[in-house]
């Protein structure tokens, strides 16, 4: 049971995931560094987004959750 919730919950990381939108430049700007890593920008997420990142957050701990208790029953 514990294994089936472990499949869907990192499937359902996975789409979550993809439907983020990226927050960088892209190839070109890994390349031609332009902008750089800002990992301390004041970005604020509205909307979808937030709740698409808040979602993959919670399944992110969830899945550490669900790894934990799958080794504790073992």
């Amino acid at each position: 049971m514990l294994n089936a919730l472990l499949m869907i919950d990192s499937a359902m990381i996975v789409i979550l995931s993809l439907l983020q939108s990226g927050k960088t430049d892209g190839m070109s700007g890994a390349f031609t560094g332009n902008g750089g890593l800002n990992l301390f920008a004041n970005v604020k997420e509205r909307g979808s987004e937030k709740v698409v990142s808040n979602l993959t957050l919670v399944l992110g701990i969830l899945f550490f959750v669900l790894v934990i208790a799958i080794r504790v029953v073992k």
